[in-house]
């Protein structure tokens, strides 16, 4: 069930709404939605599996010399001003796909605006960064590198150094059969993202059939997730990321967090669109347990946190703490591994 919706309006609530209608008509007292009925995924009459989310899948294969190229180029610092920044300094691979801070440090330690968004499973965004102000892997690639708070270089300074490396030279040349340029190191970073999945989660295993892959409780939380609504922005293949959402349907989560940034305008800063104020890219919960601290201001410390946040302000409920514990039981089994080749295996030592 993935829904790419666009910029929010009447029509994009109403479906939300809908959707969140269809959510809350299970009562958490049914069998199926306490855990004591069928454990395993339902499936419809073709045998397809009828659930909101959708397990995730393998991506079709991307040129090795391309994704060598861009696990290089995403390692590498020289793609900042200073050589002290690099995609991996914001992004690691070994800490979910990001860097663990509510902001980013960039060159010269300067603080970022946002927090920085896991790196895995981006390939199924329907936009790039919080404000999807980038359509695409490739667009987004920009802005990191020429932002004044991140990496603070400029294509110019970026290609000189690339084309001045024997290294580069050979890489550039065996994956495009071209000189390093702008449009190369777009097309290798983002196919070297696209690789990025991380498939076979518990919860995935469930969803195929492996009844055992889930505890009760996972399961229980799964139910109370649907229950409660959190299927309505939380869908499909990546667990979220296809919509934009408000931050606060049931409550001023800004004004009750105060201290307001112009980060916090989200899609505003985009389109200039009064009713896109404090509108954001849903985000993915795949791995989310790896990924604290939470949301784009970072201010949610731990999973508990941002359960309870999301809860009160986007579904406008109250639940127990141990209903809390449940959900989060439920989207750690969301973490997946990284079958595809790390750095080490396509050339590149991890830095």
């Amino acid at each position: 069930m993935t829904v790419k919706w666009g910029r929010p309006g009447p029509g994009v609530w109403a479906n939300t709404f809908l959707v969140l209608a269809l959510a809350c008509s299970r009562s958490p007292s049914d069998p199926a939605a306490s855990g004591s009925g069928q454990p395993a995924a339902p499936q419809d009459r073709s045998g397809a599996i009828s659930e909101p989310i959708l397990p995730l899948t393998a991506r079709p294969a991307e040129d090795p010399r391309l994704v060598k190229l861009g696990s290089r180029l995403f390692h590498d610092p020289i793609l900042s001003r200073d050589g002290s920044v690099a995609c991996s300094t914001c992004h690691d691979l070994g800490k979910g796909g990001d860097d663990g801070l509510a902001h980013s440090r960039g060159v010269g330690g300067k603080l970022g605006l946002v927090n920085a968004p896991t790196v895995f499973n981006a390939a199924l965004n329907l936009a790039q960064f919080w404000d999807g102000r980038a359509a695409t892997l490739e667009d987004q690639i920009d802005g990191p590198v020429t932002h004044p708070l991140e990496m603070a270089n400029d294509w110019g300074t970026v290609e000189r150094s690339l084309n001045a490396s024997p290294e580069y030279e050979e890489l550039f040349s065996a994956a495009l059969g071209a000189k390093a340029s702008r449009q190369g190191v777009q097309r290798a970073i983002a196919a070297f993202e696209r690789t990025l999945i991380t498939i076979d989660s518990p919860f995935d295993l469930w969803l195929r059939g492996d009844a055992q892959a889930l505890s009760a409780e996972q399961r229980e939380g799964y139910q109370l997730f649907k229950a409660a609504g959190c299927v309505a922005c939380h869908q499909g293949q990546n667990a979220g990321g296809n919509m934009y959402q408000r931050f606060g349907l049931f409550g001023d989560y800004f004004e009750d967090r105060g201290n307001l940034t112009e980060a916090d305008n989200g899609r505003f800063n985009v389109t200039g669109v009064a009713e896109d104020r404090h509108v954001f890219r849903v985000p993915s919960l795949r791995n989310v347990e790896l990924t604290a601290p939470y949301f784009h201001d970072g201010s949610a410390a731990t999973l508990p946190d941002a359960v309870k946040v999301m809860v009160k302000y986007q579904l406008g409920k109250e639940l127990s703490d141990d209903q809390i514990g449940k959900l989060v039981e439920f989207l750690k089994s969301l973490t997946g591994p990284r079958k595809e080749p790390v750095a080490s295996q396509v050339g590149v030592a991890p830095r």
